[in-house]
């Protein structure tokens, strides 16, 4: 039995004032990918289909390149936070930091390697 008010025992277990970083950076995030994956899909439309070398002297362009690398970057990110916070819904003690290690992690790699695949092609030097 405690002696303290039930005012006292709420008192400083409100809001820990995070959360609004990841809660904007989904936001801005979601709002770059919308113009984003509409240029993607209109430029992919206006390709010819089963073209692998125009496809490569598209992605060889250095806006295109830039404007994938853009496109993949956002989506990850976007990915990493929406993917934090269900982890951090469902899973609870030593599952969750694995999983939000394993998360970070899964997702920086695929960041690397979309950006190498990226650059590799736009150079030239993947052949």
């Amino acid at each position: 039995m405690s002696l303290q008010t039930p005012l006292r025992r709420v008192l400083g277990l409100g809001s820990a004032r995070e959360g609004t970083g990841d809660w904007l950076g989904q936001r801005l995030s979601a709002v770059a990918i919308a113009p984003l994956g509409l240029w993607f899909a209109f430029s992919m439309l206006g390709l010819e289909h089963g073209q692998y070398e125009l496809v490569r002297s598209w992605i060889a362009e250095p806006a295109h390149a830039i404007l994938l690398i853009l496109l993949l970057v956002a989506v990850l990110y976007h990915s990493r936070l929406g993917l934090r916070v269900v982890i951090e819904d469902y899973l609870h003690g030593p599952a969750l930091l694995i999983a939000l290690v394993l998360n970070q992690f899964l997702h920086l790699l695929a960041a690397v390697s979309g950006i190498f695949a990226i650059v590799v092609i736009a150079v030239g030097s993947g052949t």
